[in-house]
């Protein structure tokens, strides 16, 4: 499944050098960084919005939308589903209360 995951982040990456007006991506990325983080936002609540309604394809509709904003995001900044996957990873069997613990430090 993570296939798909580096298939999009493939796709991110050449639009980085398109022109604005060829596809949605490029033109956030000419909008800058509060675009981006705007579009994050939006779709961030309408997830939420989605979950209270409790229905569940919107749930995932909502979900894909946040996801692929926030794949946006980290190829602006120079990252990628990799990064995040390993710190995944790295938290993975690790409590949560333990975790959260050892960023304070």
């Amino acid at each position: 499944m993570n296939d798909i995951l580096t298939q999009l982040a493939e796709v991110l990456e050449q639009r980085k050098g398109a022109a604005p007006d060829s596809s949605y991506v490029a033109k956030l990325y000419d909008k800058g960084l509060d675009a981006i983080l705007k579009k994050i936002g939006e779709e961030a609540t309408e997830t939420v919005m989605a979950a209270k309604d409790g229905n569940k394809q919107q749930i995932v509709y909502e979900t894909a939308d946040l996801w692929f904003h926030t794949l946006v995001l980290l190829a602006q900044q120079g990252l990628g589903p990799d990064d995040v996957l390993n710190e995944l990873a790295r938290r993975f069997g690790i409590s949560g209360i333990e975790e959260k613990a050892s960023r304070k430090k």
